[in-house]
């Protein structure tokens, strides 16, 4: 009789408890999450609320392309199906950009300069040029106008402006002759005082780069109006060789220091 019992009472339980689960989980009851990634946190609070889902912000972060107090993240995603009653958590785009600090950008070449700013959370502005040897490495840098020193506070998002080197020298000299030197005293010559070759072409029976003779030069020493083309250090020339010696110009143009 006791064994009876005790399973009539537990056949009893068993039933009240599935009566009961239903409603204490709310089984068979469920909603679809609404979508707000990209509303405003304002607005996305009222679409939860009025779909009967609680609202936590559980996380801010900050990006300059999308407005502040956006939406980035929620978790259950949108149009999740959940039980109803569910908490909705919010990632969203700060209202006060963080700040950081300035980093030090001098003799960086342009491209990491851009990535180093980019890795911070800050822009390239706006670019200008100085005379330098250094082609495309950064010399000064400004933000709003006024030079900012290394360390600095500034807020993520900002736009800092950038002063390049554009492979130039300052001072400006007439184009030397090279006609009937040789092209490896050329180059000598040439590349001590911050001039290269952008082209070398050769005549077909030229063997001996090197020792091969130039008889002919872009830029030439004179222009069509019989005054002397100037040229500054970083930039380039073109020569053209011959396996024959040409007619020597005794009124070879020194460089400055030669």
């Amino acid at each position: 009789m006791n064994l009876l019992a005790g399973l009539v009472l537990m056949v009893v339980l068993l039933f009240l408890l599935s009566i009961l689960l239903g409603p204490c989980t709310r089984h068979g009851k469920n909603k679809t999450v609404p979508n707000v990634v990209g509303k405003s946190f304002v607005e996305a609070q009222k679409i939860l609320d009025n779909s009967g889902f609680a609202v936590v912000v559980q996380d801010s972060i900050y990006t300059d392309t999308i407005a502040k107090g956006t939406v980035l993240r929620q978790v259950p995603d949108g149009d999740a199906i959940v039980k109803i009653s569910r908490t909705v958590y919010l990632t969203i785009n700060r209202q006060v950009p963080p700040v950081v600090e300035m980093p030090n950008l001098k003799d960086f070449s342009f491209r990491n300069a851009e990535l180093q700013l980019k890795n911070m959370g800050l822009r390239v502005g706006n670019t200008s040029y100085i005379h330098d040897f250094a082609k495309n490495t950064v010399q000064e840098w400004s933000y709003n106008g006024a030079p900012i020193a290394p360390g600095t506070k500034i807020q993520q998002g900002s736009s800092i402006d950038l002063v390049l080197s554009d492979g130039l020298g300052e001072t400006e000299f007439s184009v030397p002759n090279l006609i009937g030197m040789t092209f490896g005293d050329a180059k000598n010559f040439i590349e001590s005082n911050g001039l290269s070759f952008f082209s070398v072409i050769p005549d077909p029976g030229v063997t001996d780069t090197a020792s091969a003779f130039i008889y002919r030069q872009d830029p030439n020493r004179m222009g069509e109006d019989g005054k002397r083309i100037k040229i500054r250090s970083g930039q380039t020339m073109n020569v053209w060789l011959s396996s024959i010696r040409p007619a020597m110009d005794t009124t070879l143009q020194k460089l400055p220091g030669q």
